[in-house]
């Protein structure tokens, strides 16, 4: 059954005495505390704290708690992610900075962050007058963020082994296909036959790959702070693996990351050329786009199941959100987009 979610007051509460102790503070004053986002698994918390030290120095804090509601099988831990951060943003990619590991003060591991204000919804970045700049130069930020991203040496900040890699003897394409159509067998029980159509052909298609990298893992439109200026910061890091650069190149174009703006793949706002350009341009690896075409067909099977996995997470009482409920009609979305870019295959 779902865990019963706290009160702003309660984690207001709970947040103060965590700030008081781990700073040694005279005082904590907490405000505007508010629950960002919520599911079965990770809540994030809003609030702003006024930290009285004991020498009489005041900080004002803009800061987030990233909390796991419940463990679960194959997700990241708060840790993991606290040292993510703290290794990309030292590596130049926009992100949060991480202010606090927790501990058990919310029942569930955590960690704070600062807040970066900006826009997520992608509804307003792709159409209000405000973003309309931002639209202009975000298709090259994109690539050059995800440059930076994918020089990140793991092994030197100690993430290799904390990290989701390659199955033994197997390239990132080949065991990326073979983890999600393993989860597409175990829980859709009806028949998906454009689904069927494209393992197999992703089957007889692997491309080849280089060094793996570090891969954002879940790099689109929702998961970026954006401002008038373009991108301010990536989010959502708990999907982060080791595996091929030109996964998140793809995944950035599926097609559900643009919001109806169809002609323009690169979340709505480029062309995938200049994307390409721009990423090469800021020490990317050279880019093959038959290479990213198999990932973006390869990006849209993963989408799809994922809306199954949503569907399933409320019909079998894991989440009561109707959010879930309803991403499971989108795979249909995903089926039409399989069969439009395989028949172009």
């Amino acid at each position: 059954m779902p865990r019963k979610t706290a009160t702003p007051d309660e984690v207001g509460e709970k947040l103060t005495a965590f700030l008081k102790r781990s700073h040694g503070a005279k005082s904590v004053r907490i405000d505007g505390v508010r629950l960002l986002t919520g599911g079965a698994s990770r809540q994030t918390w809003s609030f702003d704290a006024v930290i009285e030290h004991a020498d009489g120095r005041t900080d004002t804090l803009a800061l987030i708690a990233r909390a796991d509601q419940r463990q679960s099988v194959g997700l990241m831990t708060r840790e993991t992610e606290y040292r993510l951060l703290e290794a990309v943003h030292a590596g130049g990619v926009p992100v949060p900075r991480v202010h606090l590991m927790g501990d058990d003060s919310l029942g569930a591991p955590f960690f704070l962050m600062e807040r970066i204000e900006g826009e997520t919804i992608a509804r307003r970045i792709l159409r209000d007058d405000e973003y309309a700049g931002a639209r202009e130069m975000m298709t090259a930020q994109l690539g050059e963020i995800l440059a930076a991203v994918h020089r990140l040496p793991v092994d030197e900040h100690g993430l290799a082994d904390a990290l989701t890699a390659p199955i033994e003897g197997k390239s990132p394409a080949e065991s990326e296909l073979q983890r999600i159509e393993g989860t597409f067998r175990s829980i859709a029980p009806e028949p998906h036959p454009a689904f069927e159509l494209a393992v197999r052909w992703l089957k007889g298609h692997l491309p080849a790959s280089g060094e793996p990298t570090l891969v954002h893992g879940d790099y689109r439109l929702g998961n970026l702070i954006v401002g008038p200026e373009g991108v301010r910061s990536v989010l959502d890091w708990e999907l982060a693996h080791v595996g091929d650069p030109m996964e998140d190149l793809a995944w950035v174009c599926v097609r559900s990351w643009r919001f109806g703006n169809d002609d323009k793949p690169v979340a709505g706002v480029g062309q995938r050329e200049e994307l390409f350009r721009a990423y090469e341009a800021a020490g990317g690896r050279k880019v093959d786009p038959a290479v990213v075409h198999w990932w973006e067909v390869f990006g849209n099977l993963r989408w799809g199941v994922i809306c199954i996995m949503q569907a399933r997470a409320y019909l079998d009482g894991l989440s009561k959100s109707v959010e879930l409920a309803t991403i499971g009609r989108r795979t249909a979305e995903t089926e039409w987009e399989l069969l439009n870019l395989l028949e172009g295959a």
